[in-house]
């Protein structure tokens, strides 16, 4: 009887992981609406699920298990399904659209398949303004604010919402959700689920105390595993090589010999970079700009030996010239094929008066009619740059004049139409100070130039008020700017993590015929591992001190920790790898090869992959302490489980070279598990912390967005890992790490197929 109840369970449990991996591909081309009425509300998913709680209720009352945090653990998941279930039935959510000075006691509510129905309040409400807070001198939102006023019975109550804060009233909870184009209005949800709510938070705080208590439970089986006689002789070591990579290969070779157009002295363009400027809704050095031009057009920090300010100034001074230069980098696909490019192309390439003028003017109105195929999308991404050019050439890139307003900040361009709130003397100056600029750049008067440029300087510390970023801020973007922290440090990890991890492998089979003829050197430490595993340990320890610095620039020049994308988030995972290799290293020494492999594998991803590294303020809804600690938990959960992945490569490896490693291949397992318990707790604690934050911010803990769903199949999946006795097959080394192998993929779709294939709009690790 408890077989087929056990088979059953494992069923059921498949079936819930299938259904929910192919609602996140039918929500991709059906939509959202589509699944949360036809599968996510739908009666046989929630008859799916509440099967899979009673046959596990059952299954474990007969296994009777005498684990009080194994008890607490799935105590907590039935409790919390209920409450899920309690909200779907009898919650109410609706939204109220206000405007200023009109009370209303009239609103919208949704019924469970989304459907709008009106509704009539509890009370009246009324909107006496709304404000947008800005980050000071840009235009980027940094708060909406809703202030109400709330009339019940005659008695009234004054109130106010904002991202991350919300307004109780009774049972009723009301939240900021979107505003009026005119700014004298705005619309407000509303979620009442008084039973609900409570009922899934008492579930999430049994969940949060029973994943910590397995950890410290003294007859659990993470403290079980501690025990095991493999950790105990530390019989699992291996030594590493150093190895660096050529430095060369981190910057664009080249001489300016082979640059036909006029440029800056090195000086002068790198003084210019100082100024500040508005790019990207923020309040940044020049520099930084000249950076991301660089290499948005030729892929790389420099051209031909000249500095990013030098090209970007050569532009801005020379901008005829630097037409016929060879800046504009062609990728290899389609464009370049059917066009017949080189791999570098002048802008000029593209304009030819004989052939009508912009020469890929056509396709690019044929991708805007709807035609994305490769050739088409190629097209548009060179004409993304030639716009940057046609821009940066009108001046309109150049924000670098502040004029400050009762408090208010307004960054403007030299080529732009100025307001009268600037004085006569100011507007004379800004518009005719490049003109000057650029006489004494034909004139090659360069001393004179750097004192026109400390003249606009001084200009902005005199009118950019509250919004110039701090000294601190700007060495920091400075420093930050001149290293390519992601590029240095993914070759130093991944040339150290391939040569050692084939060094290992010839190490542990060496190990492991030694034992075989029960050699008395088997398990022995030769002076050059110890050597070589000290140097490489020290490597490892330099490689997070840049990381460590990395992070902390970020963070200073943002102000706020730098986890805001999916860039940032990449970093923090390679630095939680390198931190935990470190500490576990001195236990195990095949850590050093994992650390090094890993941490390079995410520094590579950040450096080569879609997500943007730029620095920019972050959004309102993501302000909040929850999403932080969110974020942070769930990424030393994912850095955890990259270790075993490594482990399960190098034991099936090691098998095949040897059919007798059993030992070394127990030893890795048994490693595995070592991080596996402590990343559930993570990722369990991470999932659901992120609910309440969604809770919080938009009335919602659990919405079935992509990334929502494949952080629990995340979850689920390796959660089966820690059920040895209910599927007894995983207790054999060689499945257990081919299942971690496999496992992976679920953390790969989480993080990079949700955002690039199923497009999530949860914002957990967004790119």
């Amino acid at each position: 009887m408890q077989t087929k109840i056990k088979k059953l369970l494992f069923v059921l449990y498949a079936l819930v992981i299938v259904c929910m991996a192919t609602a996140t591909i039918v929500e991709k081309y059906q939509g959202s609406d589509f699944v949360g009425s036809h599968i996510y509300g739908a009666w046989w998913f929630t008859m799916l699920w509440a099967l899979l709680a009673a046959t596990a209720i059952v299954y474990f009352i007969k296994h009777r298990t005498r684990s009080w945090t194994g008890t607490a653990l799935h105590i907590s998941f039935v409790v919390i399904l209920a409450g899920a279930f309690i909200t779907h039935i009898s919650s109410e959510r609706g939204m109220i659209h206000l405007r200023q000075g009109l009370p209303t006691d009239r609103y919208t509510v949704y019924d469970r398949d989304m459907n709008a129905h009106p509704a009539t309040l509890p009370f009246s409400i009324r909107l006496d303004r709304f404000d947008v807070q800005y980050h000071a001198g840009t235009d980027a939102a940094q708060d909406y604010v809703s202030h109400f006023t709330l009339t019940d019975n005659g008695q009234k109550t004054q109130g106010k919402v904002s991202m991350n804060n919300i307004f109780s009233y009774g049972p009723m909870r009301i939240y900021q959700a979107s505003y009026d184009s005119d700014g004298m209005g705005a619309t407000l949800s509303t979620n009442s689920d008084p039973i609900g709510i409570p009922v899934t938070y008492t579930g999430y705080a049994l969940l949060f105390v029973a994943l910590i208590g397995m950890l410290i439970d003294p007859r659990g089986a993470y403290r079980q595993l501690l025990r095991h006689p493999v950790f105990k002789k530390g019989a699992l070591f291996l030594t590493l090589l150093f190895a660096t990579a050529p430095a060369s290969t981190l910057w664009a070779a080249g001489t300016t010999d082979n640059v036909k157009a006029h440029y800056l002295p090195e000086a002068t363009a790198e003084q210019f970079g100082r100024l500040n400027i508005l790019y990207n809704s923020r309040i940044c050095p020049v520099q930084t700009v000249a950076i991301d031009f660089t290499k948005k057009l030729y892929g790389a920090r420099s051209y031909k030996g000249l500095t990013a300010e030098q090209v970007l100034t050569g532009w801005i001074f020379w901008g005829e010239e630097w037409m016929n230069e060879p800046l504009l980098k062609i990728k290899d696909g389609e464009m370049k094929s059917t066009l017949q490019l080189p791999d570098y192309v002048s802008a000029n390439n593209f304009f030819n008066n004989d052939m009508g003028g912009y020469t890929i003017g056509p396709y690019i109105k044929e991708y805007y009619e709807g035609n994305h195929d490769k050739f088409h999308t190629q097209v548009a991404s060179v004409d993304d740059k030639i716009q940057l050019l046609m821009d940066l050439r009108r001046g309109l890139l150049l924000k670098i004049f502040p004029n400050t307003v009762k408090g208010n900040t307004i960054w403007y361009a030299p080529t732009e139409n100025l307001p009268k709130t600037i004085n006569a003397e100011h507007q004379r100056f800004i518009q005719t100070i490049f003109t000057l600029l650029y006489d004494e750049a034909e004139a090659e008067n360069y001393k004179l130039m750097d004192e026109m440029i400390g003249k606009i300087q001084k200009y902005q510390v005199k009118n950019a008020g509250t919004s110039l970023p701090t000294a601190k801020q700007t060495e920091a973007e400075r420093t930050y700017n001149r290293i390519p922290f992601a590029t240095i440090l993914f070759i130093v990890c991944l040339t150290m993590g391939v040569l050692t991890f084939f060094y290992t492998i010839v190490r542990l089979c060496r190990e492991c015929q030694l034992e075989q003829n029960l050699d008395t050197r088997a398990g022995q430490q030769s002076l050059l591992d110890t050597v070589v595993t000290a140097s490489s340990r020290i490597i490892m320890l330099a490689t997070l001190a840049a990381l460590t610095y990395c992070e902390y620039l970020r963070w200073t020049i943002s102000g706020t920790l730098p986890m805001s994308n999916g860039y940032e988030t990449m970093l923090f995972v390679a630095w939680i790898v390198l931190v935990v290799a470190l500490i576990f290293s001195l236990r195990f020494h095949i850590l050093l090869t994992c650390g090094f492999l890993m941490s390079g594998f995410f520094l590579l991803v950040s450096h080569i992959s879609q997500m943007d590294p730029q620095i920019t303020h972050i959004m309102p809804v993501l302000n909040s302490p929850l999403l932080s600690i969110h974020v942070s938990i769930i990424m030393i959960g994912f850095a955890l489980l990259s270790l075993p992945l490594i482990n399960g490569i190098t034991a099936i490896i090691v098998r095949i070279i040897n059919r007798n490693a059993s030992t070394i291949t127990l030893g890795l397992q048994q490693l595995s598990l070592l991080f596996l318990y402590p990343a559930m707790t993570a990722l369990g604690i991470g999932i659901f912390v992120g609910a309440i934050w969604a809770n919080v911010s938009w009335g919602e803990y659990w919405g079935w967005d992509p990334k929502e769903v494949w952080a629990l199949i995340t979850f689920m999946t390796y959660a089966a890992a820690l059920h040895p006795k209910t599927l007894p097959a995983l207790r054999r080394p060689m499945v257990f790490h081919i299942f971690m192998i496999v496992a992976f993929l679920t953390i790969i779709m989480t993080y990079f197929g949700v955002n690039y294939v199923l497009g999530g709009i949860c914002l957990l690790y967004t790119s």
